[in-house]
């Protein structure tokens, strides 16, 4: 190879390179969200950074929920699901998890229905929301997340998925 091409060639596979791989990470699902696929740890460490500082006052530093969260507040409102195996978090599909993450519950619930999940959609990017889901998935048993692939499978259409 001719040395005067030899570093444009190089920095123009590097490029080529992280295009791909970005791509591959940020494809967006037919739904229009991240795919919620883990490429890197480095995911992890922005997920567990977010969940500390965002959702961990709620839904507990070990994903435990709140107390009785299945039983309506005096207000009428839920307290926080937990994100571990005795909730429901991972019945959903990450189309839904994406959006209530990043919209609250408003679009989600029936008329009327209020609740204290807040909106991220001003505080965090989607690829911050992504990290934060990927980390809370990455806790769950392969059996619990093998069923929650299957029910964003059913829900988002393939390929890939969580």
């Amino acid at each position: 190879m001719n040395k005067k091409w030899q570093k444009p060639l190089i920095a123009i596979a590097v490029i080529v390179a992280l295009t791909a791989a970005g791509a591959v990470y940020w494809a967006k699902s037919d739904k229009g969200i991240p795919r919620l696929i883990m490429t890197d740890s480095q995911q992890l460490q922005i997920g567990d950074r977010v969940y500390k500082e965002q959702c961990a006052r709620c839904h507990g530093g070990n994903f435990e929920g709140q107390l009785n969260w299945q039983t309506p507040l005096p207000n009428g409102r839920l307290p926080a699901p937990p994100h571990n195996a005795s909730g429901h978090t991972w019945h959903h599909p990450d189309s839904y998890l994406f959006g209530v993450t990043k919209f609250g519950m408003t679009p989600y619930a029936p008329a009327g229905y209020e609740s204290d999940m807040p909106a991220f959609k001003d505080s965090l990017s989607d690829e911050e929301i992504a990290d934060v889901l990927i980390f809370i998935k990455a806790h769950w048993a392969e059996d619990i997340l093998e069923h929650q692939k299957q029910v964003t499978r059913e829900s988002d259409g393939p390929p890939g998925g969580s």
